[in-house]
């Protein structure tokens, strides 16, 4: 009588053809990961080193660049022992909060109404606002410039309906065009997440809460913004961070008195020919752009974490 445990049993076949598998398997695995590897790898020295690695590093080597080609911090002394830089960084600030405060407002009233109080064309709005995002900036600017400048068509019209002597609008060329503008542009930026974050509401809550009495802005304080701040959230730092960035309006818009951190920084490397303080402004920029990306990350990690 032959025994069980014979290698030719059907058990012991079954344990080698699972063995065999499975190595196979990890084998693929491994393959996948090193292919994964080298494709990284040739992303950073091919894409990613020439366009982005190599000019940051370029530049933050530049900004350490002595006053006779040594390191040295010259450059950011020059920069911060300028008396006009916390005139430019208090503009900068103020422009960013006002401008980048009025969007999220803004943004999240838009997306309110979109999804509380739906009307007929709110999809088409709502399609409208996220084709919003891919126009440029500047586009914005001349867009109010035709319409709301001194010779735009409104203010023309305004000047002959009363019979004026000059135009009645003139506030483009300066803090308020700049930061009507920047509102108009960047508010769809909040509106997409505060939307999305909206969409994963749980209804039941709030109509549970209107059935017991809670008025609207109660309902929006106590039950729609502890559940959806998050997305809102992450709406409204990117709203800062590309405000803060934004260059193209202030170019149109600005006018000479009328200088942010980003106009500091361009005219410091085109008009005074100062590549190291140029640089060092730009390092400074960098800094506080990358903090507030990785607030925005951190509240977007949360939002996605809250989602599932």
């Amino acid at each position: 009588m032959s025994s069980l445990s014979t290698p030719d049993s059907p058990d012991a076949l079954g344990d080698a053809q699972r063995a065999a598998t499975f190595a196979s398997h990890a084998a693929a695995v491994r393959r996948r990961e090193r292919a994964a590897q080298w494709h990284l790898l040739f992303l950073a020295v091919v894409v990613l080193g020439p366009l982005v690695i190599y000019p940051l590093v370029r530049m933050v080597l530049l900004s350490l660049t002595g006053p006779h080609g040594g390191f040295g911090f010259q450059a950011y002394a020059s920069f911060f022992g300028n008396p006009e830089t916390r005139g430019v960084v208090g503009t900068t600030l103020w422009i960013l909060f006002a401008s980048a405060g009025l969007a999220s407002l803004l943004g999240v009233a838009l997306a309110s109404l979109l999804f509380f109080k739906p009307f007929p064309g709110a999809r088409l709005v709502t399609r409208f606002l996220e084709l919003f995002v891919a126009f440029p900036s500047f586009l914005v600017a001349f867009t109010l410039i035709f319409l709301y400048g001194s010779q735009g068509s409104v203010s023309i019209g305004l000047q002959r309906l009363f019979n004026l002597q000059a135009p009645p609008l003139d506030f483009l060329f300066g803090v308020g065009g700049v930061i009507l503008a920047e509102v108009v542009f960047y508010a769809p930026f909040v509106v997409r997440p505060t939307l999305a974050s909206f969409a994963t509401l749980d209804m039941r809550l709030i109509e549970a809460a209107r059935s017991l009495g809670a008025n609207g802005l109660m309902v929006a304080f106590k039950v729609i913004l502890p559940l959806a701040w998050p997305g809102i959230a992450a709406g409204t730092i990117l709203c800062f961070l590309l405000t803060l960035n934004e260059f193209g309006i202030l170019l149109v818009l600005g006018s000479a008195h009328l200088i942010t951190l980003p106009v500091a920084i361009y005219s410091s490397a085109t008009v005074d020919l100062d590549l190291p303080t140029a640089a060092a402004g730009a390092v400074v920029m960098l800094m506080m752009s990358l903090s507030l990306y990785a607030l925005y990350r951190q509240v977007n990690r949360r939002k996605v974490r809250g989602a599932r």
